[in-house]
């Protein structure tokens, strides 16, 4: 045996005796503290699957829109390419969404509140969000609103109050989930409601009366209640899943995917058809949209003076 050597934290003395670890005095224990690790919410690959199919369909529904607008002549294409536009949108977002982009984690200080004198425990959660949903609202919702507006015969005035208003629904919605502290985020979830009302108000009050005149009530009112009814889910969703966490990321993502797929490429195909089919709804744009600004109707002149003048 070597002169020293290493023994349960002991050491043998240069004899080979081991030393006397009898401890001469009482011990006392020193308080350990714990934290607990935090709580990842997130997809599993059921919710990663879902992310790819909603983007095969979001893609074949955008090839089929350019199909069909590529059948109507250029002043009757308005509807079709807008309608393109926001499945378009939509292909790119779920494609970042599939690939692993679009999405961050939210830090979450959760309290639970205990009985009997137990003192409350904490933990932090950190939750999967998918911010790239809310950039494909504020892209494709103006242009849904515009399809409306146009339908009905709105005004370019009202038209734009309605965008502005789902715009603020979209910000608003936005900070709530990632806002901290509970007052602060329901605030921002009631802001969010009260800018939905006020779209809500313009499609099933303003704008249909405005259709009422125009003839074209029998498309454009089942249209504009099935798209309030459609866009009170997404806000439905927003409280229960991200703001109030009751329901987890995969059944938030199968939500949302269900509301896309209502919101976009079928509200596109019923209102492209639809159009199409109904003579008291056209929307025909002539001028610069056709002919473009060499037309004698959309002549753009810089630095000449009428000839009357």
């Amino acid at each position: 045996m070597g002169d020293y050597y290493y023994h349960a934290g002991g050491r043998l003395s240069p004899g080979g005796s081991v030393p006397d670890l009898t401890p001469t005095a009482p011990t006392i224990p020193l308080p350990t503290v714990t934290h607990t690790p935090p709580e990842f919410e997130h997809i599993t690959d059921f919710g990663h699957r879902t992310l790819w199919v909603l983007f095969v369909l979001m893609l074949i529904s955008t090839i089929t829109f350019i199909g069909l607008s590529w059948r109507v002549a250029i002043p009757k294409r308005l509807f079709f390419q807008t309608t393109t536009y926001v499945t378009l949108i939509s292909t790119f977002t779920y494609y970042a969404l599939a690939t692993g982009g679009g999405w961050s984690y939210h830090h979450v200080w959760v309290t639970n509140e205990h009985k009997h004198d137990i003192p409350d425990t904490h933990k932090v959660v950190l939750r999967q969000i998918f911010w790239a949903k809310f950039i494909d609202w504020l892209l494709t919702t103006p242009l849904i609103l515009f399809n409306l507006g146009a339908l009905a015969g709105l005004s370019g005035s009202n038209i734009l109050n309605t965008i502005v208003a789902a715009t603020a629904m979209n910000f608003t919605g936005l900070f709530a989930v990632y806002s901290h502290g509970r007052k602060t985020t329901w605030g921002w979830y009631a802001m969010a409601w009260i800018a939905f009302l006020t779209v809500g108000w313009h499609l099933v009050v303003n704008a249909r009366a405005t259709a009422q005149r125009r003839g074209g009530q029998l498309l454009y009112n089942p249209i504009a209640l099935y798209t309030v009814v459609v866009w009170t889910g997404y806000l439905v969703i927003l409280g229960v899943s991200d703001i109030s966490r009751g329901i987890s990321p995969n059944e938030t993502v199968i939500a949302y995917a269900v509301l896309d797929i209502l919101a976009k490429p079928a509200l596109g195909f019923w209102l492209v058809l639809g159009h199409d089919k109904s003579s008291s709804t056209q929307v025909n744009v002539d001028g610069v949209w056709t002919e473009g600004f060499g037309h004698r109707e959309g002549l753009l002149r810089v630095g000449e003076r009428d000839a009357d003048a």
